[in-house]
C-alpha cells in the first residue's frame, strides 16, 4: 500500500513539472513526506502492510 502511494506521488510530481505548475509545491511537499516515510520504515525494519 505504501509503495503504491509513493509511486502515485512520484507520477504526480513528474506531472507537476509539466501540467500542474501551480500545484507543484504541494506535490513536492507530499513527495518529500512519502520518501521520508519509506526511509523510516526501511530503517526501522517494519513489514509492509
Amino acid at each position: 500500500m505504501l509503495w503504491a502511494i509513493a509511486l502515485f506521488l512520484v507520477i504526480a510530481w513528474a506531472l507537476g513539472f509539466v501540467v500542474f505548475h501551480v500545484a507543484s509545491w504541494l506535490i513536492h511537499l507530499l513527495l518529500i513526506v512519502a520518501v521520508a516515510v519509506v526511509i523510516l520504515r526501511l530503517v526501522r525494519g517494519q513489514p509492509a502492510v
